[in-house]
């Protein structure tokens, strides 16, 4: 898969020509200086664009499997060709699955994943609803920054000090966004 740094395009194929130069280091090959190919999906997945919208599944391997009753529930529940994150979630709980699996599986059905229950993506019209709160407590502060790894906290982190500390989810990911703190490891994959 090609990722030019150019458009931020996923290309699904790869050819190295007579005058090719291929580099490999770490997770991504380059091929010369007009592109990336990355090797590991987790890179891949990383890079996805607006662009790519309703292509999900390219995040996966083609011969990924996932659990046919994740597909069922998901395909009675979904809706204008999504699925809300609580949603999501539901089914995770309710089939004893990983939140991971639902995630995948909503990618290779290429339904979208709507309403971040931490409020970064799927609403409408301005795709996120998180705000910065007005103040953060100190005791928040603290518990959100022990959390951190790399300066970023993960999703599934913002749901533990949610219910530790009595608050909703959209208020730690709003103390976030007032100490500039990003998110990052959507429990389902999204980001």
């Amino acid at each position: 898969m090609i990722i030019t740094p150019f458009t931020g395009k996923l290309i699904p194929q790869f050819q190295v020509g007579v005058k090719g130069h291929v580099a490999i280091k770490g997770d991504f090959v380059a091929f010369s200086p007009m592109a990336v190919v990355f090797r590991d999906k987790k890179a891949r997945r990383s890079n996805m664009t607006k662009d790519d919208n309703g292509h999900f599944a390219q995040k996966h391997p083609s011969d990924s499997e996932t659990d046919p009753r994740v597909i069922n529930a998901l395909k009675q529940r979904a809706s204008d060709g999504g699925v809300p994150c609580a949603v999501a979630f539901k089914v995770a709980s309710e089939l004893d699955v990983t939140p991971g699996l639902v995630g995948k599986t909503v990618d290779l059905l290429e339904l979208k994943l709507k309403k971040c229950q931490i409020g970064l993506f799927g609403y409408e019209p301005d795709r996120r609803i998180v705000k910065p709160a007005e103040t953060v407590s100190g005791e928040l502060e603290s518990c959100i920054r022990k959390e951190l790894a790399d300066n970023r906290l993960s999703c599934e982190k913002v749901w533990e000090i949610a219910k530790e500390s009595g608050l909703t989810k959209m208020a730690v990911s709003s103390a976030c966004e007032r100490l500039g703190i990003k998110i990052n490891a959507c429990q389902l994959g999204a980001f």
